[in-house]
Order: C-alpha cells, then sequence, then structure tokens
C-alpha cells in the first residue's frame, strides 16, 4: 500500500478519512494494524476489500496485490469494485473477518448455506462437493459437530462459535492473505486465546498472510510481527514488534501503553488515558444528603443461596417438551458498603442472570436477597408494587452495550430525565438542571443535550449511561461489562470515571466483567463464576498472587499480556478445558452425583472443592 489517500463525501463536501497510509504485508507475516475507533483502521481493510461505503473515494495512491496464480501484481485502488477480476480478489484471494459475527451473519440462513456459498462463488466445486468442504473446514476450525453446525443458524451459536464460523467462511477458499477486524473484541479470554491460537495455526499451514487490526496490545504482543499504529487516519509510528514494544518513539504510542490496565499497577496508580476527563459535581448533587448508615457492621447487599432455572423448548415446536438450564445455582455472597465486588466468568456463566435476579429484573427460584439501607433490611424479593418502584431508586444498573442501551429516538435531556419522571422527582426546572449536572459529572458539555445518541462516540454514549444510572442518586450500582465493547483508551477514561465518581459519591458498585486486567484495576474483592456457580472469592491480592481453583487459573494464564516477555502459552490452551468440571483435578473434580462445599481458607478467601475435602488437599 503506497500513499493511500480516502475521502468522504459528506453534503458534497470531501472529510478525509486516510491521508498518505504505506505499509506492506508480507507473505506469511502478520502485520497488527493499532488505534482508537476513528484511526482509519477499518476504512483502510475496505478499501482492501474494495468494499468502501458508495461516499467514499480513493482520492491518490495504490494498493498492490500480488495474485498466487499468476504472480503479476494487480492496482486494487485502480479496479471496479463491481468488476469479475474484483469479486474473484474479494473472498477467493483476500478474506475478511469482520468484527461482530452476529450482524455479519445472516439470521435467515443456515452456518453451511452461509459458508458454502462462498465457495461457490470462487471455485469450481459441486454442491455435494462444497458440502463436504464446508463441514471440514468447520472441524477444522473447532466445532464439535460439524455435521450438525451445516444445518444450525447463528443465534443457536455462541459468541465464540459465531466467531469460528466466520473464520471458516474466510478460510474456505484458501485465501493468500486474511484481514481480520477486531475478532476478539467481545469475546471471554479462553475464547480469545482459542481462536488467536486457531488463527495462528492457519496460518502457519497455509502461509497466509495477515493483516491483524485490534486496539488490543496485548493482542498484538502475542500475534504481530510488524506493527502500524494510525490515529485519525494517518500513520504515527511503524516498524518490528520488538522495536515499538521496548522503545516506542511516538507519544501517541507510549500513551496508548498507559491506557492499559496491567497486572503490575502499583496501590493507587492511575490508568493514564490518552484524552482526560474533566468531571465536576453541580449543587443539587452536592445536596445529596445520604441516609446515616446506624449499622455499619451489615453488608450492603447479602445473597444466600440464590438459584435461577430456565426451562427452554426442545426440538420438537408442537409437542410440549421442556429441559431446564440452570443458568445460578445457589450464589451466596456479601457486599461491603463503599467498596467494589467483582464478578468474572465465561460468557454464559450466569453473571447476567444474577444482576437481573439482584435487580429484581428476573424472579428467583430460590435463596435470600436483602439489601440494607444503613438503618434497615430490604428483603428485595418480597417487594413488589410502590415498594418495588421506591427500591429501585437505590440501585441503579449501567448496560454493556452502550449502542442498545440508549433510544436512538430520545435526545439526551430526555434520556437522562426520563428516570426523574418515572419516580415523579421535581419539575421541569429542576429535571433540567439535574440532567445539565450530570452531563457535567461525566464530562460531557451540556449543550450536548438536544443532541440524540448516533451522534456520540461508544465512550460518549457509555458516559451518557453512567449519568442515567445516576439521575435517582442511588447507592447502589451494577456495572455488566460497562467498558468491553471500548477502546483501551476510553476504557481508561471510563474507569478512571468510575473509580472518581465511587469515591466522591459514596457509591458501592457490582463490576461484571470478563477482562481480568479491568477487574484487577478497580475491584476490591472478586468472585469467580463457572456453570452458574462461585468457584473462588477472594480479596483481588489473594486471588491474583494465589489462585487456587483451576478455573481461575485458567483464566489468568489465557489473559494476552502487553509484555513481550510474558507471551501466551498456546500449547497450553485445550479446547474447552477450562469450564468443564470433569477435567479439573481433585479434589476441584465435580460430576453430577457430587456434592461440594466453599471450603474457608481465612481472609475471606473461599474455593469451591468437593464435599469432605481438607485444605491439605489443595496443593497440586
Amino acid at each position: 500500500m503506497n500513499q493511500l489517500a480516502v475521502d468522504f463525501y459528506l453534503q458534497g463536501h470531501p472529510v478525509t478519512a486516510l491521508s498518505d497510509i504505506s505499509f506492506q504485508v508480507n507473505p506469511g507475516e502478520t502485520v497488527a494494524l493499532v488505534g482508537e475507533s476513528g484511526s482509519g483502521k477499518s476504512v483502510t481493510s475496505q478499501a482492501i476489500m474494495g468494499i468502501l461505503p458508495s461516499n467514499a473515494r480513493i482520492r491518490a495512491g495504490e494498493i498492490l496485490f500480488r495474485l498466487p496464480e499468476t504472480a503479476n501484481t494487480v492496482d486494487i485502488a485502480k479496479l471496479d469494485p463491481e468488476s469479475a477480476q474484483m469479486r474473484q480478489i474479494r473472498g477467493g484471494n483476500i478474506s475478511i473477518i469482520f468484527q461482530e459475527p452476529m450482524t455479519s451473519l445472516s439470521p435467515v440462513h443456515t452456518i453451511g448455506d452461509q459458508i458454502s456459498e462462498a465457495l461457490f462463488l470462487h471455485r469450481d466445486a459441486s454442491y455435494q462437493e462444497g458440502l463436504k468442504l464446508t463441514e471440514t473446514i468447520l472441524q477444522h476450525v473447532g466445532f464439535a459437530d460439524p455435521v450438525g453446525a451445516l444445518k444450525m443458524y447463528p443465534f443457536e451459536l455462541s459468541g465464540g462459535l459465531r466467531q469460528r464460523a466466520m473464520i471458516a467462511m474466510a478460510m474456505i477458499c484458501h485465501p493468500s492473505l486474511m484481514i481480520a477486524d477486531e475478532p476478539t473484541t467481545a469475546l471471554d479470554v479462553t475464547i480469545q486465546a482459542r481462536i488467536l491460537k486457531l488463527i495462528k495455526e492457519l496460518q502457519a499451514e497455509l502461509g497466509m498472510a495477515l493483516l491483524l487490526i485490534t486496539h488490543d496490545l496485548g493482542v498484538v504482543a502475542n500475534m504481530a510481527d510488524q506493527v502500524v499504529v494510525m490515529y485519525h487516519g494517518k500513520i504515527m509510528e511503524a516498524g518490528r514488534l520488538q522495536t515499538l514494544f521496548n522503545n516506542p518513539r511516538h507519544d501517541y504510542l507510549k500513551a496508548l501503553m498507559h491506557a492499559v490496565p496491567r497486572f503490575d499497577l502499583k496501590p493507587g496508580e492511575r490508568l493514564v488515558p490518552v484524552r482526560e476527563i474533566h468531571s465536576e459535581t453541580g449543587n443539587l448533587l452536592k445536596q445529596q444528603s445520604p441516609q446515616p448508615v446506624v449499622d455499619s457492621i451489615e453488608p450492603h447487599l447479602r445473597l444466600r443461596d440464590v438459584s435461577k432455572t430456565y426451562h427452554l423448548r426442545g426440538g420438537d415446536w408442537i409437542a410440549s417438551d421442556y429441559r431446564e438450564l440452570l443458568a445460578v445455582d445457589q450464589v451466596s455472597f456479601d457486599i461491603e458498603r463503599g467498596e467494589c465486588f467483582g464478578l468474572v466468568g465465561e460468557s454464559g456463566c450466569g453473571k447476567t442472570t444474577l444482576s437481573k435476579v439482584i435487580m429484581r429484573a428476573i424472579t428467583p427460584d430460590q435463596g435470600e436477597i436483602q439489601y440494607h439501607d444503613g438503618s434497615q433490611a430490604i428483603d428485595v424479593r418480597a417487594l413488589e408494587g410502590n415498594d418495588l418502584l421506591a427500591f429501585r431508586r437505590k440501585m441503579q444498573f449501567i448496560f454493556q452495550d452502550p449502542y442498545s442501551a440508549l433510544n436512538p429516538r430520545m435526545t439526551v435531556f430526555d434520556i437522562l430525565r426520563e428516570p426523574l419522571v418515572v419516580h415523579d422527582i421535581g419539575n421541569m426546572d429542576y429535571q433540567r438542571e439535574m440532567a445539565t449536572e450530570l452531563m457535567r459529572l461525566v464530562g460531557l458539555d451540556p449543550r450536548f443535550l438536544s443532541r440524540y445518541p448516533h451522534s456520540f462516540s461508544g465512550g460518549q454514549r457509555q458516559r451518557i449511561g453512567i449519568a442515567r444510572a445516576l439521575a435517582l442518586q442511588p447507592d447502589l450500582i451494577i456495572c455488566d461489562e460497562p467498558v468491553s465493547a471500548l477502546d483501551v483508551s476510553i476504557q481508561a477514561q471510563v474507569l478512571n470515571l468510575l473509580k472518581d465518581l465511587q469515591q466522591e459519591l459514596g457509591l458501592t458498585y457490582m463490576f461484571i466483567s470478563h477482562n481480568l486486567a479491568v477487574i484487577h484495576y478497580i475491584a476490591n474483592r472478586i468472585a469467580v463464576m463457572c456453570n452458574g456457580r462461585l468457584v473462588e472469592l477472594a480479596s483481588r491480592d489473594q486471588l491474583f498472587e494465589n489462585p487456587l481453583h483451576p478455573y481461575t487459573q485458567a483464566l489468568l494464564s489465557a489473559v494476552p499480556h502487553p509484555e513481550l516477555s510474558q507471551p501466551l502459552s498456546f500449547e497450553a490452551i485445550t479446547e474447552g478445558a477450562a469450564s468443564d468440571p470433569s477435567q479439573w483435578r481433585s479434589p476441584f473434580t465435580i460430576d453430577d452425583k457430587s456434592s461440594t462445599e466453599f471450603m474457608a481458607l481465612g481472609d475471606g478467601h473461599f474455593v469451591r472443592v468437593a464435599a469432605g475435602s481438607k485444605p491439605s488437599d489443595l496443593a497440586a
């Protein structure tokens, strides 16, 4: 790629998206394209694939690609995107893995049809040959039942399996260059590690070049040979992985590295975002008079033996055959007033279900949920009607996806005002003043109150979600993966903001995440959840310095560190063994017939073991 420049035409006026972009990807090499959202990474990939939006134009430069069949070089920038030659290159010679597999896959076509379609478009194969090759590639990317997967729809697959289906679609024509656009952003650390291992194996087997687009410097450290750092459509720095990580020259790359949560942060040390948020507490929030805490010994929230079972319809849509899924299994813990309690685990382990049970969005099957407001204990399960509505003011929720959590038809003012209207708090003047203060509190300009969510970035939308959660001045906030979809620099902004708000407003957090580095940075105590059960509970230092449960150890070993001295051990990564209780060593092994107990080891450290086990049995 030589001096590529791309403009977007908005209302007839050009806006520069890429300027003077030059780099090369050699056969069999991995080049990582690093930068924040809006830096031009995805536009670069779209230009290579010939799928730029209709209002985009390549103003200058060339994209030279060597055709593997003839060894001739063609300039993709000069080809008509709809020409037969470009369609053959796109998918046949260059493939792409998109960021979000759920929106990239058709919901009305089976996995088998979608993967085989790419094959039939670019290769001369019969229908039966196509299905056989599709089955082979599905097995290759780790589907346990590739024959069954052929007939499945995307909604029937987990996030990790959907991403594997996307990889299979990209790989089925054996391309010479694969573009992976944030392929692991929304995945758990264990699934992410398996996807990265899979990409490495396929790359080595086929001699394929890889252009990896990501903002995760831990992934870059474990995958890349070359690194290209982009900012505002320009290349800030480029070079060998070892050179850039050991001796970064540009201030932007240094800032990105300082924004990444690390396990070696010192007590009290803060992340340094590329751009700091300046929050300000207004008069209404300062006038907040929290209820005096009479009984400080009582925990802020107490859970005892909470369980929730879902009843799922079986394969026969006519007959009433149901199967049970135990999503939350006898979960017990306390959250102390003013602390940040972390809850970690893979997708599907029951974290979000548990949070909805606590909020009374879902009714549990059994168990006790007790909220202590400082003077009295409230039985959350017993609340109904107006009592439940009043309780909602004490506990609020920050959602995972800032895009779908905000109503696109409401202005920011209406979004922030809505909780006050629902709970009949104040008149219009009070509500406008509170919305203004909330915007300043999360570091946004109050002049943006008349805007709609689509005009904000992902990080700004998440800050609007935080402001909405604070509108009712709650005591406890449940944060469900609030930074999983954000760039590292925006993630650092939001994490620092949450820490500052907790200290300034005296909040208690329950913080749900699958990112252990984020949990290490923000949480005081951490519970690890697997298959609906808590398997380990300890303070942050205890858990990270002395993890005892095999599942906790597997989660920690799968975290990609942004350090060249701590590479991921891809050989040690096994398919699904981390979350399979039958694969855990004794005394942690669990089967359908065995009972378990939460063993207390002292200093608030608990671990789930087979009933009757002794502390001496925990030694490996």
